[in-house]
């Protein structure tokens, strides 16, 4: 399913995503996975031990609890949270995100919940 060399349309793939908080991914880069993901109200508190994590917001806002601290992330804006760093992305409004990972990474870190999507599901 990695198609490389042609053009791919986020807003297109977006539009096959029908659930919240469940990344599908639509390329990739070596080992990272592009992923897109529709998010809305909470998810977990997480980390992951081995990888960094970057949140790209294409659209809406995106918001990420830290023990001391609440980030925004705005639309065209970007973060990236550290390994081993616990967080809990949330919106409050339907938002549209793409997921810089390595191949692999479970979208709950270090834990198996309700919202443990499966990996490697390409759109």
């Amino acid at each position: 399913m990695n198609e490389k060399n042609k053009k791919i349309n986020l807003s297109q793939k977006l539009k096959k995503i029908n659930d919240y908080w469940s990344p599908k991914v639509v390329s990739e880069l070596n080992d990272y996975q592009f992923k897109l993901v529709k998010v809305k109200d909470d998810f977990v508190w997480h980390h992951h031990s081995k990888s960094d994590e970057t949140f790209i917001v294409i659209k809406g806002k995106l918001f990420i609890d830290f023990k001391n601290k609440t980030e925004e992330i705005n639309e065209g804006e970007i973060i990236t949270v550290a390994k081993g760093i616990n967080h809990k992305p949330f919106a409050k409004k339907e938002a549209h995100v793409l997921i810089v990972e390595p191949r692999g990474v479970k979208n709950t870190g270090n834990l198996n919940t309700d919202l443990t999507a499966q990996n490697d599901v390409w759109i």
